[in-house]
C-alpha cells in the first residue's frame, strides 16, 4: 500500500494511547467508547441563555415540569433522556456506526463497523445534593463493513497484519449525577483531574417541538497500557480522548410529569488513539468514531437481532442492568490492560 504505516515508525507527538468511555464508552466510554446515551458526563456544559430560549409558540427552557436553567431540572431532564427516573426499570440503548482511521498522507479510511447495547438503572443518591447514582454495563462489537457480522479477527488496513479483535465489554461503568457537574472518572485511579464545582447545566436548544442538547467531553490522563510493556498496543504514556454527543427528543415528552423516561435519538463521535488490538504502537494517527444511537424499549426492539442473539449466548448479563453499585468503574482501555496479554513482537 502507498499509505502503509508501520507500527514501529514512531514519531514524537503530543497525544497518545488507545482508549473507550465506556464507554469510553461507549464510553465510554462506551469507552474505547461507551454507548453514548449511557456514558457518564464529565465536562462542564453551558446554559443556552439566562432567561431560556423560546420558540414563537412560547415553549421555554424554564418549565413547566423541568426547569432547564437549574441544576435539579438538568439532572431530571438528562436522566429522563438517558435512563428511567422510576429507579426500577432497566433502560436500554442501541448504538451503530463506523470506526475510521486518521493517518498522515491520505483521506480517512473506514476500518470497521461498531454496534451494540448498553443498559443502566438509577439508584438513590445519599449525598447532600439532589441526585442519583447510575449503574451501567455495555457491550459493543466491531463488525464487518459489508456484512455487519461480528469480527473476531480482521486484516489491519494500514499494516496488512491479521489482528484479533477485542470488543467493548464494560461492567460496570457507573456515575453519580447531582446538581453540580460530576467529577471526571478516575479510571481506577489513573485520572486525578480535579475541577471547580459548577452547576449541572447543559446546552439545550428548542427547535420547533424538538428539544436538542449537545455535550463535548475532553480527557487527558495516564495510559493504562504502559508502552514499555504493551509495546505493540500502547501509543504512549498518556491518553487523550474527545467525545461529542448530540441528543434529540420531544419537548412535550420531556415536560410531561407522568413520564419517567422518554425516547431520544442522537449522534456520538469519539476521537481516540489507535485501538490497542490494531497493534499500531506509536505510529502517527488515531481513530475516529462516527455513530448514531437511540433508546429502545428492550432487546426485542433492537434493529439487529443477530447481535442480540449473540449477546444472549455469549454475554447474557449485558441484557440487564446492574442492581447495585460496584467498583472499580473502568473504561475499555483499563479492562483491556486487565484482561488481555501483550502481543508478541512482530508486525509488518
Amino acid at each position: 500500500m502507498t499509505d502503509l504505516i508501520k507500527p514501529d515508525d514512531i514519531n514524537d507527538r503530543p497525544f497518545t494511547s488507545p482508549m473507550s468511555s465506556r464507554r469510553a464508552a461507549l464510553a465510554a466510554g462506551l469507552a474505547f467508547t461507551g454507548v453514548p446515551a449511557l456514558n457518564a458526563l464529565v465536562a462542564p456544559g453551558r446554559a443556552n441563555a439566562a432567561t431560556g430560549f423560546t420558540t414563537p409558540a412560547g415553549a421555554s427552557l424554564t418549565g413547566p415540569t423541568h426547569d432547564l436553567t437549574t441544576g435539579r431540572g438538568n439532572v431530571d431532564a438528562y436522566l429522563k433522556l438517558t435512563s428511567n427516573l422510576d429507579m426500577k426499570s432497566t433502560h436500554f440503548g442501541w448504538i451503530e456506526g463506523k470506526v475510521m482511521g486518521v493517518a498522515p498522507g491520505g483521506p480517512l479510511k473506514e476500518i470497521c463497523g461498531f454496534r451494540g447495547v448498553g443498559c443502566n438503572r438509577l439508584l438513590p443518591y445519599d449525598g447532600p445534593e439532589y441526585g442519583f447514582r447510575r449503574v451501567l454495563r455495555e457491550v459493543v462489537f466491531y463488525t464487518d463493513l459489508e456484512t455487519g457480522e461480528i469480527l473476531e479477527e480482521m486484516e489491519n488496513p494500514y499494516t496488512g497484519e491479521k489482528v484479533r479483535v477485542v470488543p467493548v465489554a464494560n461492567d460496570p461503568f457507573n456515575a453519580i449525577f447531582r446538581e453540580t457537574w460530576p467529577e471526571a472518572p478516575s479510571y481506577g485511579g489513573l485520572n486525578t483531574e480535579k475541577r471547580e464545582p459548577k452547576p449541572f447545566i447543559l446546552n439545550w436548544n428548542i427547535i420547533g417541538g424538538k428539544l436538542m442538547m449537545e455535550i463535548s467531553v475532553h480527557l487527558y490522563y495516564p495510559n493504562a497500557l504502559d508502552p514499555k510493556i504493551w509495546v505493540r498496543e500502547s501509543s504512549g504514556p498518556m491518553n487523550r480522548v474527545t467525545e461529542t454527543f448530540i441528543y434529540s427528543a420531544s419537548l412535550d415528552d420531556l415536560q410531561n410529569p407522568d413520564l419517567t423516561t422518554i425516547p431520544s435519538t442522537g449522534a456520538w463521535g469519539r476521537t481516540t488513539p489507535w485501538l490497542p488490538w490494531l497493534l499500531m504502537g506509536q505510529a502517527p494517527g488515531h481513530c475516529q468514531y462516527n455513530c448514531m444511537f437511540a433508546d429502545v424499549k428492550g432487546p426485542e426492539d433492537m434493529p439487529d437481532q443477530k447481535i442480540v442473539e449473540y449477546i444472549a449466548k455469549n454475554y447474557p448479563k449485558f441484557l440487564d442492568a446492574p442492581t447495585e453499585w460496584e467498583e472499580p468503574s473502568l473504561s475499555s482501555l483499563e479492562w483491556y490492560a486487565r484482561e488481555q496479554e501483550p502481543a508478541p513482537p512482530g508486525g509488518v
